[in-house]
């Protein structure tokens, strides 16, 4: 059974659409009510959804104890729900040179809150059910390839700089307490993701991002869904963070 958050729509969604067609049971959790049940018909097998603010410490505890009351088990836990608000560190004016503009805190703090607070919630709250619970799975944490430095997310990149160590410290801690042969722990860091979002932006812009990546193409949601399911069956792989980016090197063509 896996619990995905950020599921009603993009890399969630489509993670959710592969694990029931792989025979699984699905708790897909998101903010918004109407957009989860909307998700959740799409959805071809068991699932039950959770309306939930990861940033709220007892919605992530629901949201954990609601996936064990439903299905008797957690196997796999993504806390794919996520946030972006870009905007540059300092902004100069052009003509004095003097700064103008600079990120707001709230703009900083709001992307934190969600991407990385609300991540480890989540995977503190699944994962002690999953300990208590005697279950056997993978914590799959969402990087990206913004975690190795883009200019105008700072918040962003921040974050999903965080999810690159998780896998690494609970992977540590699961050693040492004799967990981490039944619970492992991942991430997968997407390059451009093809979800509604992006390809629904400027097509110029759009251009000129796909320009930038080897294979010429987006990456499309089902291939990271597909990656994060060999990650679960592939009981060697843990510890680690996994990119799927087409080749992408940021500001460089290799």
């Amino acid at each position: 059974m896996a619990v995905i958050t950020g599921g009603a729509s993009g890399i969630g969604l489509s993670l959710a659409q592969y694990w029931a067609s792989q025979g699984g049971k699905v708790v897909l959790a998101d903010l918004f009510p109407e957009a989860l049940e909307q998700a959740a018909a799409q959805v071809e097998g068991p699932v039950h959804t959770v309306a939930c603010d990861v940033t709220k410490e007892e919605d992530n505890a629901r949201l954990a104890a609601e996936a064990i009351e439903a299905f008797g088990a957690i196997n796999l836990v993504a806390p794919f729900a996520g946030i972006i608000k870009d905007g540059l560190f300092l902004s100069p004016d052009r003509e004095s040179g003097k700064v103008a503009r600079k990120m707001p805190l709230e703009q900083f703090e709001s992307v934190i809150k969600v991407n990385l607070t609300g991540v480890f919630l989540t995977a503190r709250e699944c994962g002690e059910q999953m300990v208590n619970h005697g279950c056997r799975g993978l914590i799959c944490f969402i990087s990206s390839t913004g975690s190795l430095g883009t200019a105008g997310q700072i918040n962003y990149a921040s974050t999903k700089a965080a999810m690159s160590v998780m896998p690494k410290v609970l992977t540590g801690e699961f050693m040492r307490r004799g967990l981490s042969e039944r619970i492992r722990c991942v991430a997968v860091a997407p390059g451009y993701v093809g979800t509604a979002m992006v390809k629904g932006m400027n097509q110029k812009a759009l251009e000129k991002i796909v320009d930038e990546v080897p294979i010429g193409r987006l990456i499309e949601p089902e291939e990271v869904a597909s990656l994060v399911g060999e990650l679960y069956r592939n009981e060697a792989l843990s510890g680690e963070v996994y990119f799927i980016h087409g080749g992408l090197r940021l500001g460089s063509r290799g």
